[in-house]
């Protein structure tokens, strides 16, 4: 066959396939938007009976059950970005959902909150962890992510300091596998004077500075974020951030993925000022106020909680500000507070500390991905 027939042949079978696939996409087009108008009367009903317009657990699950029905070939690793921005949009018809994170953009924050809630949620950026816990107690958000925990740093401490005060509750958490790039206008490592970031990052990219840029000088930057911006402006200096940050102000990549461990994540909690129902699968959060010098006051204040088969997943100590020897104690238990054997382990742990406070329930993380 004459290799123009050939060309001619491929033409057409190629047109008859993306006339195909034009169809397949008129018919998502339209599913989408019997979705769209099912998702508007759930937000009436939602509505008119004051329940919350994000559940993490139905989201969660509207994906892992699709995820467990897929027969390939579209991979299943992909339909979670996929209807998690279907989700977004849709929701966006209910209410617009108004979430906060500490910024500016390019953050890890930022990074974390559109991994949870995606680009049709209006994402607004504050200056500090404790703005952002002001602005869901004034109602100028509905939801709020912050940073608890770090794999390699270990707790966040302005977020535990703020938690007991906070006049709202934890709803949710979520995880960010947290890569490292080296960033910079040239993106030449020669051309490093000077490495800016927040402290966090420079701590957890210690052995790879040490090892390739030894003798540069160290600054530390309100956040990730900030210390791209300053980087943009600045030819010696080069910035430690996301692949995300680096994209939003302009810089070249010198070296990707120089955190000293493979495994960094941080743990983000979810802030609200309403409670999600049981999932089956929850933690639940506590604080406890105790005296150090009490004796034996940690063990018979975990006593009941071993007794009763509640598992503790997570304890830390933080010394209450202007009161010496009083402490704050921060429990992490399975299973939500509405389960008989949770309310009993904690009315009976109650009765030993000096005060409780539960933080909230909420379903537990999924796996972490990369931001």
């Amino acid at each position: 066959m004459a290799e123009p027939e050939k060309t001619r042949q491929a033409s057409s079978e190629l047109a008859r396939l993306r006339d195909r696939i034009d169809a397949i996409d008129h018919s998502i087009l339209e599913r989408l938007n019997d979705r769209a108008g099912i998702v508007r009367e759930v937000g009436q009903l939602k509505e008119s009976s004051g329940a919350a317009v994000y559940s993490a657990d139905r989201e969660r699950s509207i994906v892992q059950k699709l995820q467990a029905a897929n027969p390939g070939p579209f991979p299943s690793a992909g339909l979670g970005p996929v209807f998690r921005e279907i989700i977004s949009a849709t929701r966006s018809l209910e209410e617009v959902l108004k979430v906060g994170y500490m910024g500016p953009e390019g953050t890890y924050s930022h990074a974390a909150a559109l991994q949870q809630f995606g680009e049709s949620a209006k994402l607004r950026p504050f200056r500090s962890i404790a703005d952002v816990f002001a602005a869901v107690e004034r109602g100028k958000i509905g939801l709020g992510v912050v940073p608890v925990e770090n794999t390699t740093e270990g707790m966040v401490a302005q977020t535990l300091d703020l938690l007991p005060g906070f006049e709202g509750t934890v709803c949710g958490e979520l995880q960010l596998r947290v890569s490292h790039d080296l960033l910079s206008q040239s993106g030449q490592l020669s051309d490093v004077r000077q490495v800016i970031s927040h402290p966090q990052p420079l701590a957890q990219c210690r052995e790879w500075l040490n090892a390739h840029l030894p003798e540069v000088e160290r600054i530390e930057a309100a956040s990730t974020a900030v210390a791209a911006q300053l980087a943009a402006g600045d030819s010696d200096l080069a910035a430690i951030g996301s692949t995300a940050s680096g994209q939003v102000y302009g810089l070249k990549t010198v070296e990707s993925a120089i955190e000293d461990r493979r495994d960094n994540t941080t743990r983000f909690l979810l802030i609200g000022t309403q409670s999600p129902e049981a999932s089956g699968h929850d933690l639940t959060s506590v604080v406890f106020t105790i005296r150090k010098d009490e004796s034996g006051g940690l063990f018979r204040l975990l006593e009941p909680v071993a007794r009763l088969g509640v598992n503790l997943t997570s304890i830390q100590l933080r010394p209450i500000k202007g009161k010496p020897w009083e402490y704050l104690f921060f429990l992490d238990l399975e299973g939500h507070v509405s389960e008989a054997r949770v309310s009993d382990a904690l009315a009976a742990a109650g009765k030993i500390a000096n005060s409780t406070r539960v933080l909230g329930s909420f379903p537990r993380a999924r796996k972490a991905r990369e931001g």
